[in-house]
């Protein structure tokens, strides 16, 4: 069987289905080339958004949209035939929400939440990796972006609390 091209793969997503919306990164994810970058620099703007919140509101954020993108990533998966399709990247979008949460609210730290967070979801790391690669499905899709996250969060705030 031949393997289809990205596009056509992602013509199976409705341009009207808000799950595939949102799974997409409000359309981010079809860039044709690094959608995953480029969902997590969509994102910024909400993360600055969101920096504006208290910790208890980011937190619930953080958690309501880690559920609803289980959910719209598992919806696009079954749309497109293909388990984490490199243009689901709501996974992106709560990685980076986690990055910054606890960070300073300035454009400087959102640059470096990005860049740091970007180094962790490509390298995966342990556990990253083998959780990406055993884990699929809407979980396994945001599960590994939640700690790539959450060690991009530590190190910063390490850099910050050592150096700030």
């Amino acid at each position: 069987m031949m393997k289809l091209s990205i596009n056509s793969e992602l013509k199976r997503l409705s341009p009207t289905n808000f799950w595939h919306i949102l799974a997409t990164g409000l359309g981010s994810g079809l860039s044709p080339k690094a959608p995953g970058t480029a969902g997590s620099l969509a994102a910024v703007p909400f993360c600055y958004l969101l920096g504006l919140a208290s910790l208890p509101l980011k937190t619930a954020i953080i958690v309501v949209a880690f559920a609803i993108g289980v959910y719209a990533c598992q919806k696009a998966t079954d749309a497109i035939g293909i388990d984490d399709h490199g243009g689901i990247v709501w996974d992106e979008f709560v990685g980076m929400f986690i990055t910054v949460a606890c960070l300073p609210n300035t454009l400087a730290w959102l640059i470096a939440g990005f860049v740091v967070f970007r180094i962790f979801d490509i390298w995966k790391p342990w556990p990253i990796g083998p959780i990406d690669a055993k884990l699929k499905g809407g979980l396994g899709i945001m599960l590994d972006d939640v700690i790539a996250g959450v060690f991009a969060l530590v190190v910063l705030k390490l850099i910050e609390v050592t150096f700030f």
